[in-house]
């Protein structure tokens, strides 16, 4: 007897009550009629059009790509909350975030600190009560709001997983919308800063945000002279107008004091000129020109190198109490300034005082390989304490200044640019270096033939001055190292507990190292500084990779978390390893308004014409300045 046949197909049954039940035997009998390669085929099928579906799903890839799963989007996302005492968006930093940038060297500690500790105490706390989800961050699209660590409703910027590739399109809106929000975050910033200093120390050179008080130095206005030309081009037309005020009403140069030469011409003369470029306004220029005349008794020495110190009041200039010396940095810093002011007034006396000081320093005995000392004597015009070369303090800004001389000149002075390019090799074969685990590329100093691994904050200048020569024509590998250096400037913040860079860093160099970077408990300030904010401004405007602002945006963000004062100002602090309890040192330095939120507003701008760096050359304390016509 044959067995019966083997059924190729299965049956279904229909319930005749016509209600649903969730049983077993409703699910049994829920199969079609079908045939095994019938079932087969809409298997596949279904199986097709799932992974179409996947691979053309752009929701999907971007949350593979930006580690749904665990890994970092380095997609700038950004958070806002809304503060309707002052109608403006008040910056708050992320909440913690456990993803990784795979973009970045290092361990995830390195990468994206885990900042989960909170903010330091009452002092650094900023309420926000009654926020209107309505009117939160309108650059970013499709935001939903979330608790952020401090309780305040943020909203989460929406933004692709491409904003670090140079074939972005800036002009798309969401990119402007992202743009402008962070233009709006660095306005903000400055309008709490200057809010602290209206209220507290007006007309003062400095800002104690902490004791609502002021600090003076020289009794000239340092911070409103500094900051003009930082609200001019954040487009502050109100803050501008009242600080314009003062100026023409209420400052005297004819006071007697003594001011530093080298920071009364960055701050002052600088400030002043600048903004007399960009307003046209002859009030700047004629307070440009009385403060230059007063700083010319420095000259009057023997050497003709300048005296440190000049009384503006009484004419007369002298060495610091304890020295015949000055600094290198100091009088070679002060040429851009002079320079432009000859040629503003047709008076080549100016000019003539500080090239007199680069046509001595060129031919001095004493360098290594194009790298200078740090001192040099007003009374034989010698080098002094000779052998230790470094691009920290006391020395950077002579190598700045050669090369952005050279610009400003129209590229025709070769001997600036022969001891600027001197330099750069000297700083190549002596002091450049690599650290352990990471590799990073740093800039130490050296004392008498031995290597030290020591890095000034003050050295991530380098990076935008190799990057600036790069772009007029220098060599390619300038750009390189400028790379290399400006992600080890990056690391300085990002290695640091509260993501701000210390003063002073030491690298590790040897076999076994587990971290690259010390810090001595004497180095662990913040004094608010600009230099690597700086560098990723001129990074980001050569190369248009987006990862410069996404670096620059977590520093802003870690400024407002760890130093921003509530009653208003920001205040530089002791101790960047603890988040905790920061230590405020109660001081908003000047340049903070002249040069970081500058920097900061630069950097985030989608505008190569906003201060084209085709036209003008900034000086040391970020005042832009004409680059002259190739006819003068």
């Amino acid at each position: 007897m044959l067995p019966p046949s083997r059924r190729e197909f299965v049956s279904l049954t229909l319930s005749e009550s016509g209600s649903y039940t969730n049983s077993k035997q409703w699910r049994r009998q829920s199969c079609w009629r079908l045939s095994r390669l019938q079932r087969s085929l809409i298997l596949l099928t279904l199986m097709l059009l799932l992974v179409c579906g996947i691979v053309t799903s752009p929701t999907l890839i971007g949350h593979w790509r930006g580690g749904a799963f665990g890994g970092n989007r380095d997609d700038g996302k950004q958070s806002f909350v809304v503060d309707l005492k002052n109608e403006y968006r008040s910056i708050l930093p992320e909440p913690p975030s456990e993803r990784k940038d795979y973009r970045r060297r290092g361990p995830p500690v390195l990468q994206n600190r885990l900042q989960s500790k909170t903010n330091v105490s009452g002092l650094w706390r900023e309420e926000n009560h009654g926020l209107d989800l309505k009117n939160a961050d309108k650059g970013s699209e499709g935001g939903k709001p979330i608790i952020s660590w401090r309780g305040a409703v943020i909203v989460e910027e929406q933004a692709s997983d491409t904003d670090t590739k140079d074939t972005e399109n800036r002009d798309d809106p969401a990119s402007l919308a992202l743009a402008e929000s962070r233009l709006e975050a660095v306005r903000e910033a400055f309008r709490h800063a200057w809010k602290g200093y209206k209220d507290y120390a007006w007309g003062h050179d400095e800002l104690k945000p902490i004791s609502k008080s002021y600090g003076e130095w020289f009794g000239l206005g340092l911070t409103l002279i500094d900051a003009l030309d930082t609200m001019w081009i954040l487009g502050l037309k109100e803050e501008f107008a009242e600080a314009r005020e003062w100026v023409a009403k209420e400052l005297s140069f004819d006071k007697n004091v003594d001011v530093n030469l080298f920071e009364s011409t960055i701050r002052i003369l600088g400030g002043l000129l600048s903004t007399y470029h960009l307003t046209r306004d002859s009030m700047f220029l004629d307070k440009a020109k009385d403060i230059g005349s007063r700083l010319m008794p420095a000259f009057n020495t023997a050497s003709k190198i300048p005296y440190s110190d000049v009384n503006i009041g009484k004419g007369t200039a002298h060495p610091p109490r304890w020295t015949s010396d000055s600094t290198v940095a100091e009088v070679t810093s002060i040429q851009l300034e002079f320079r432009e002011l000859s040629r503003l007034t047709g008076d080549p006396k100016y000019k003539l005082a500080v090239m007199e000081v680069m046509k001595q320093v060129h031919k001095l005995d004493g360098k290594q390989d194009g790298l200078v000392p740090m001192f040099i004597n007003t009374n034989n015009g010698l080098f002094s304490h000779q052998g230790i070369y470094t691009l920290g303090a006391r020395a950077d800004s002579y190598y700045e200044y050669l090369l952005k001389q050279w610009i400003q000149g129209g590229k025709t002075e070769n001997e600036l640019l022969d001891d600027y390019l001197q330099a750069v090799e000297g700083v190549k074969k002596n002091l450049v270096k690599k650290s352990t685990p990471l590799d990073l590329t740093f800039v130490g100093e050296l004392s008498h033939g031995h290597f030290s691994p020591k890095m000034d904050h003050l050295v991530c200048f380098l990076p935008g001055t190799l990057a600036l020569g790069a772009h007029y024509g220098l060599p390619a590998d300038h750009m390189e190292l400028a790379k290399q250096l400006i992600e080890t400037c990056y690391q300085m913040y990002a290695q640091m507990e509260t993501g701000l860079s210390p003063e002073i860093v030491h690298f590790n160099m040897h076999e076994g190292s587990t971290k690259d970077v010390d810090v001595k408990i004497a180095d662990r300030h913040n004094l608010l500084r600009p230099e690597t904010v700086e560098s990723l401004f001129y990074l980001y405007r050569f190369t248009k990779d987006k990862k410069y602002q996404q670096w620059g945006w977590e520093i802003l963000q870690n400024f407002n978390k760890y130093t921003r004062v509530p009653t208003g100002g920001y205040t530089s602090i002791n101790n960047v390893c603890d988040p905790a309890y920061p230590s405020p040192r109660d001081k908003m330095e000047s340049f903070f308004l002249g040069e970081t939120l500058k920097y900061f507003y630069l950097l985030f701008s989608e505008d190569p014409n906003l201060i084209s760096l085709d036209k003008y050359v900034f000086n040391t304390e970020a005042h832009p300045l004409p680059i002259w016509p190739q006819a003068e």
